[in-house]
């Protein structure tokens, strides 16, 4: 049976321009490839679950507009279930424009409706929640709103995963932390929590140790390349990354990743095991353009 996930987080219309050289400022550079896909940190993570085998729900917002019409329909054609979405009226959808070079990404985001996912939806969603096997949530909402979900969650005695991405602007406090059963921060956003940049192996280790003295249960730190370093308490180990033929897209590859690791965990995987299954999709997530389109499958994973 499958497990039930519940995605509470962000829905952006992404517009994806790929170009030889980062611009830099006043210089105009001639791209190619300009797609538009469905995008989000929330909706890139319930789209990767469901494709991974979970049942999966929704909390988000869009705009009154076409963008949000589309996204809500692509959700609902991966199998997620979108009674959670509300449309805001004289809001416009998320939009994310994202320049890729040389297999990195560079991206700026107007949250429109996101900003509008409220404590009111948490609370109509409550028996949901309730319901739910793990929750993941992001950063591209309200903190106020991630930090109520959470405690609904911990009422209700459900796991939390938290991606902290984007990078907080402000540090989470304690209290945010040690209510999180699994935080999985990338390098950047990694610094932002702990100060320290995780560019080696030890540094990585040196800052999971931190998240984990201030209350968090378990910690993924994803270092792009390099793969991750995870583990709780005084124990953590190294998976290197993927070997992939070629980088197309990173874009949601760190969604990918959390996505998998909620679905095994749910799954009754060692935390190893978890480990290991969101680093291959990782990798596949890489080797492909686009947020969403880049997902893989379930059957597509050795």
């Amino acid at each position: 049976m499958s497990k039930k996930l519940v995605v509470i987080g962000s829905i952006n219309n992404d517009l994806v321009i790929e170009v030889p050289k980062k611009p830099v400022i006043g210089e105009t550079v001639f791209g190619r490839g300009f797609i538009q896909v469905p995008g989000g940190k929330g909706s890139n993570q319930a789209v990767a679950a469901s494709r991974l085998g979970a049942d999966v729900s929704f909390i988000g917002a869009v705009g009154d507009d076409g963008f949000g019409a589309a996204l809500i329909e692509s959700l609902s054609k991966n199998g997620v279930d979108i009674g959670g979405i509300k449309k805001v009226r004289g809001k416009p959808t998320a939009t994310a424009m994202i320049i890729l070079c040389e297999g990195d990404n560079y991206i700026a985001v107007d949250q429109g409706a996101n900003v509008a996912v409220d404590k009111k939806q948490i609370d109509d969603a409550e028996k949901l929640i309730a319901g739910a096997d793990m929750v993941i949530l992001q950063l591209e909402i309200p903190v106020d709103t991630v930090l109520y979900a959470i405690k609904c969650c911990k009422k209700h005695g459900i796991p939390i995963l938290l991606n902290p991405a984007p990078a907080p602007v402000k540090p989470l406090n304690e209290e945010f932390l040690e209510m999180v059963d699994l935080l999985t921060p990338n390098e950047s956003e990694t610094f932002a929590l702990t100060g320290i940049n995780p560019s080696t192996r030890e540094e990585a280790f040196k800052a999971a140790k931190i998240l984990t003295n201030r209350g968090v249960k378990q910690v993924v730190i994803t270092l792009g390349s390099n793969g991750c370093v995870y583990g709780s308490g005084n124990e953590f180990k190294h998976i290197p990354a993927e070997k992939v033929d070629e980088v197309i897209d990173t874009t949601a590859a760190g969604d990918s990743f959390s996505a998998a690791l909620a679905v095994s965990l749910a799954e009754g995987s060692s935390f190893d095991e978890a480990a290991s299954f969101a680093t291959k999709v990782g990798g596949i997530t890489v080797t492909r353009k686009g947020a969403q389109p880049s997902l893989p499958f379930r059957q597509e994973i050795k």
